[in-house]
């Protein structure tokens, strides 16, 4: 069973943080294999004694209402993700010398001797795009592969199920790498950095160096954004195996060890015969759905991965015109009167609501929601040539309107102080009544929805079943 024998683990006492997605199953595999295991778990409500029960049939110990002390004799603790480090369990486990992995190290070390490599996915925005489109490039050069990690499937299931792979394609969070020390990829990529998730990780340097620690130790490509030197400067400072090269993506035409754009066509100058002359042409841009410019960047990237891994450049282009994005990320809903409707409400922060509206030219944009600290000077700044009208929703609505009465005063903005159901078939109806024939109206909130909804898909739902009903 992979680096570490069973033996290690019988009889060690491992504490779970965390029930849930991760916890859960790490508990059952770890109680598999003869640890003592004891879940903690901050909250104790229904769902968590449902969960509970279930663990304590197998003989579980679990102790609800009490994240916070470490249990008595702990050899090694085992975290969901999600937990914040600064929490008082995991001060008194620095204090008592105990290690702190989480499901994602845990996964790393119990690999088998042949398990499959791993091609790492990591940014701000564009992961689970990048991921399935690397995982659709990978089948389609006859590989068994799975998209695995952040994005469903638990990688515990992958690397100990019956399933053997010839690689994976991981999509990991800046959670997940923080608590994954000893993660070494094959080949991986940092698709952009913007701030996120700064509560957590308590700077953006933090931050950074969380998502860099994606590249320590790669053995052949360290993928980086052009566009973005943050993550060139990650590449720089990653202590990474002998030969392994930095390998750029571009959405202009690529220089020697770089995938670009030129005349349309997806172009690899990176894994050819005589880089400095030679370029091999790998897709054309209408083989990516959608052809959004920052969808394209996700297809260089994955491209990139895939071609460090020795993929054909004909699996590529299969790969790509395969692929079909998940829903509520610049999906077009409707085109009514002349006025295209996009539903890009998986834009849940700035830097993921800049890349939708750089995409097209004349926007009347729906925004809003729960900002999570952000401001957003600079994306109204930025996006303000492009804006015909703006219509916003949600809790911190007001932090957006101060933002274009600084940057773009001339735009007619549109107000909803509701939120109720009916909120977002109103701002459908404001944002029909502004556009004209040829624009484009956009919901790339920029902000969370749990405001006003259980999640990103529900806001995307509504503002879809709006355009349908305003199109009856």
């Amino acid at each position: 069973m992979g680096s570490r024998k069973v033996t290690d683990w019988q009889g060690k006492n491992v504490t779970v943080a965390g029930l849930g997605v991760s916890g859960i199953p790490a508990a059952k595999v770890l109680h598999g294999l003869g640890a003592h295991v004891t879940v903690v778990n901050d909250g104790d409500d229904a769902r968590a004694r449902e969960q509970a029960a279930e663990l304590l049939e197998l003989g579980v110990t679990v102790r609800l209402g009490d994240g916070a002390t470490l249990p008595e004799g702990t050899e090694l603790i085992v975290t969901a993700p999600g937990w914040k480090p600064d929490k008082p369990l995991f001060a008194a486990a620095a204090a008592a010398g105990v290690p702190v992995w989480g499901d994602v190290e845990l996964a790393w070390r119990l690999r088998g001797p042949d398990a499959a490599p791993w091609l790492c996915v990591t940014g701000t925005n564009g992961k689970t795009t990048t991921t399935q489109m690397l995982a659709s490039i990978l089948t389609a050069a006859g590989l068994r592969t799975a998209a695995v990690g952040n994005i469903g499937v638990s990688l515990l299931d992958a690397v100990l199920g019956e399933e053997s792979y010839d690689v994976l394609a991981v999509e990991l969070s800046s959670y997940q790498l923080h608590w994954a020390p000893s993660l070494r990829a094959h080949s991986a990529t940092v698709l952009n950095l913007a701030p996120d998730h700064l509560d957590w990780h308590g700077s953006m340097e933090a931050y950074a160096k969380d998502k860099g620690r994606v590249y320590e130790g790669n053995r052949v490509a360290c993928v980086y954004n052009v566009a973005d030197k943050a993550t060139e400067d990650l590449v720089r400072e990653a202590d990474v195996e002998e030969g392994c090269r930095a390998v750029g993506f571009t959405l202009g035409a690529p220089g020697p060890s770089q995938l670009g754009v030129v005349d349309g066509i997806l172009v690899d100058r990176a894994f050819v015969e005589n880089r400095q002359k030679n370029a091999q042409e790998l897709a054309e841009v209408s083989d990516v759905t959608p052809p959004a410019p920052h969808n394209i960047a996700n297809a260089l990237a994955a491209a990139a991965l895939a071609r460090a891994f020795g993929v054909p450049a004909t699996a590529v282009r299969d790969g790509l015109r395969a692929f079909t994005p998940d829903a509520h990320r610049i999906a077009h809903v409707a085109d009514l009167d002349g006025v295209a409707y996009v539903d890009d409400s998986k834009a849940t922060n700035t830097h993921a609501a800049q890349a939708s509206l750089a995409a097209y030219e004349s926007i009347v944009w729906i925004a809003g929601g729960l900002a999570k600290g952000a401001t957003f000077d600079e994306l109204v700044a930025q996006s303000a040539k492009r804006l015909r009208g703006v219509v916003l929703i949600g809790a911190d609505r007001a932090l957006i309107r101060e933002a274009l009465t600084r940057h773009a005063p001339q735009v007619p903005v549109v107000e909803l102080d509701r939120t109720d159901t009916g909120a977002m078939l109103a701002a459908v109806q404001e944002a029909h009544g502004l556009a004209v024939e040829g624009d484009t109206v956009l919901l790339a909130p920029a902000c969370a929805s749990m405001d006003m909804f259980v999640n990103y898909n529900q806001r995307g739902d509504a503002f879809a079943e709006a355009v349908r009903e305003l199109g009856a």
